[in-house]
């Protein structure tokens, strides 16, 4: 086993650049040093036994704790059948896109009211989604938060400066708290596990996960220098927050953000009770949380006539780094256009999102998660779509395409449409660092790490 983890990461920091000469090696880390009690290792081998079969949240996220909503919550106002400014037949096109593509929820927000709100298979709206890496963007909200409090200095403050562990390290004390959200931190990208040794499936079952990352989850890039997709930069967010601000990451979330923009409650996975959120990717909540989270965004992080979001945080959240001109501080944006791209950094192989045309909104940036769940923004036509569920349905002949429900809806406009935001997106695939690459062959270990992450509904995915 350790021979075969050794070979991995030796092929991983192969690929990477020449500032790689710095990072750890495969001969200087080893998955599962760290070791705890044996009750909290069994523990971990429990879950562990239980992921590989699970069916439903309750059956993997072991214990969660409340973020408790606003009191007295109402649902967000709908717009009156005179009010309504986009087709019915667009709506209905759109609607039946996310029913038939495994949907629980479906939501179009425009001008300050719902135009359509839609549930599937029995959800409710008061129900609780699986928000998987929707809780990403949840977490650039808090550290938004905590900056707007005075609790975090700057983006471009060293996260060493509240874990006194990584203070005297070469690599770890260069992450900045940007690089958390930004997914440069350096960290090892997030792959399909390869058992229990595995320092991913340790992060993310271990009743001590975030222990595990501070002290030996691997950098193997300088900092700030390449994009890498992981769980680990979400989860220490939590780690961040509850040291920067002394307080429960899912009462601050609760209190700071739910209640802030009028939200319901919800429940955010800790890793034993009493223990440490999983805030990268494992909240529950109802769906139109998220929407108001989008809505908080567009408009520039007020609520209500109250500054929830320091002044220009937005803009910080949906402005790419030139490792990845389609991602900001855990927000995508449309970005010039490629037909498909997806989580990972190319180089990875891993598999990649279908945008069938360019979006038509040049503006738009999104939420997006695991399963397919989007939140899409459209700031200059004052919209926002929803769309949560399970995986929609995969075969040789059908995939899920990202663009279709915005410019559905888009195209439907047909009151109040404003000028389209200024088109930066050409017609054809740009050449950029994250610019999909051609497929070639791949070893027999990464090839079926590849058919694994398409075919199997990966516990640790985006």
């Amino acid at each position: 086993m350790r021979k075969r983890l050794s070979t991995l990461l030796f092929m991983l920091c192969a690929v990477a650049s020449a500032a790689l000469a710095q990072a750890q090696t495969p001969e200087e880390y080893f998955p599962g040093r760290l070791m705890f009690s044996e009750e909290e290792e069994a523990l971990y081998m429990q879950r562990y036994e239980k992921a590989q079969v699970r069916r439903a949240a309750d059956e993997i996220y072991f214990d969660q704790e409340a973020t408790i909503g606003a009191d007295g919550w109402i649902s967000l106002p709908a717009a009156a059948p005179s009010e309504r400014t986009i087709s019915e037949q667009a709506m209905n096109d759109a609607e039946r896109y996310a029913e038939v593509n495994n949907s629980n929820a479906f939501i179009v927000w425009r001008n300050g009211r719902i135009e359509r709100e839609t549930y599937f298979g029995g959800h409710t709206r008061t129900a609780p989604i699986i928000s998987h890496s929707l809780a990403k963007q949840v977490t650039a909200l808090a550290i938004g938060r905590a900056l707007m409090l005075g609790d975090i200095a700057s983006l471009d403050q060293p996260v060493a400066e509240f874990v006194s562990e990584w203070k005297g390290d070469s690599l770890r004390e260069k992450i900045l708290v940007r690089h958390l959200l930004d997914m440069r931190a350096g960290f090892l990208p997030q792959l399909p596990p390869q058992g229990p040794e595995d320092v991913i499936s340790r992060t993310f079952l271990h009743p001590r996960h975030d222990e595990i990352i501070v002290a030996e989850y691997p950098v193997i890039d300088e900092p700030g220098t390449r994009y890498e997709y992981n769980n680990a930069a979400g989860d220490m967010v939590a780690v961040l927050i509850e040291r920067a601000t002394g307080r429960r990451y899912a009462e601050f979330v609760g209190t700071e953000i739910w209640q802030k923009i009028g939200a319901a409650g919800g429940t955010v996975w800790v890793n034993r009770p009493g223990g440490m959120a999983h805030s990268g990717c494992c909240m529950l909540a109802p769906a139109e949380n998220f929407l108001r989270l989008a809505i908080a965004m567009l408009q520039d992080g007020v609520w209500e006539g109250e500054r929830i979001l320091p002044d220009g945080y937005v803009k910080e959240m949906i402005t790419p780094t030139p490792e990845n001109p389609y991602f900001g501080l855990s927000i995508w944006v449309a970005g010039q256009y490629t037909e498909r791209r997806g989580f990972a950094n190319p180089d990875r192989g891993m598999p990649q999102i279908l945008h069938s045309e360019p979006y038509l909104a040049a503006d738009l940036y999104l939420f997006d998660g695991n399963a397919n769940q989007v939140v899409y923004v459209v700031p200059s036509q004052d919209l926002v779509i929803l769309r949560t569920g399970l995986p929609p349905l995969r075969d040789e002949n059908t995939e899920w395409d990202n663009s279709y429900l915005p410019n559905t809806i888009i195209r439907g406009i047909i009151r109040d449409q404003r000028p389209p935001a200024p088109q930066r997106q050409a017609l054809t695939v740009v050449s950029s660092p994250l610019s999909p690459a051609p497929p070639q062959q791949k070893p027999g270990r990464e090839q079926r790490r590849e058919e694994q992450a398409r075919h199997k509904h990966d516990q640790t995915a985006g």
